[in-house]
């Protein structure tokens, strides 16, 4: 009888054990990419930045108001996100958008821009006050993603994932935030590391 408690026990401490590993390797196809120290400016016309997102999780992406095509999806999707996480209990993640046409997107444009998409403004930080040029290198340096917008258009070509960075300010993982968004596979992924 001991023998067999000792066994059980064993099996009970080492499940504990390989389940506490399982939950860190569940994202082991993490990027591992550093986000830069960076304070841009928010809708309200406040400095914001990696400083407010020390140890906290965060998704993020890019865009501008005047967008004709992703943006408007990506956003949705983006606030379709806040929703279900919202629904779960879960409201410590914030959720970061990277004005990529920043001469044009204000403080007041923006907050134009938001309320269509009913995010929550306390967790929602739309970022601009940087030059063209800036973004463009923050993309590529801590995102991997392009920014550039050709001569004489309007619009911006930017990259349309979703990153989900960690309380460390690591990207671990990017999704599609256009088209087959992964709304459930976002949702858990940001369950595992909380």
């Amino acid at each position: 009888m001991k023998k067999m408690n000792f066994i059980k026990s064993l099996i009970l401490i080492f499940t504990v054990i390989s389940l506490g590993a399982c939950k860190d390797a569940e994202l082991n196809n993490s990027l591992n990419w550093d986000v830069q120290k960076f304070s841009f400016t928010d809708q309200n016309g406040k400095q914001f930045g990696s400083a407010e997102l020390q140890d906290k999780i965060w998704v993020a992406d890019f865009f501008f108001t005047s967008c004709q095509t992703v943006c408007p999806p990506m956003t949705a999707n983006m606030a379709k996100i806040q929703r279900m996480l919202n629904t779960d209990g879960i409201k410590d993640v914030e959720f970061v958008s990277f004005s990529v046409d920043p001469e044009v997107d204000t403080p007041e444009k923006i907050t134009e821009f938001m309320k269509v998409y009913e995010m929550d403004g306390n967790r929602t930080h739309f970022l601009t006050g940087y030059k063209r040029a800036d973004i463009e290198k923050f993309a590529k340096e801590n995102f991997q993603s392009l920014v550039t917008k050709p001569e004489n258009d309007t619009q911006v070509i930017h990259g349309t994932s979703f990153y989900l960075i960690d309380k460390n300010g690591k990207v671990l993982k990017k999704y599609s935030g256009v088209e087959n968004t992964p709304y459930e596979e976002i949702v858990q992924d940001i369950k595992k590391i909380r």
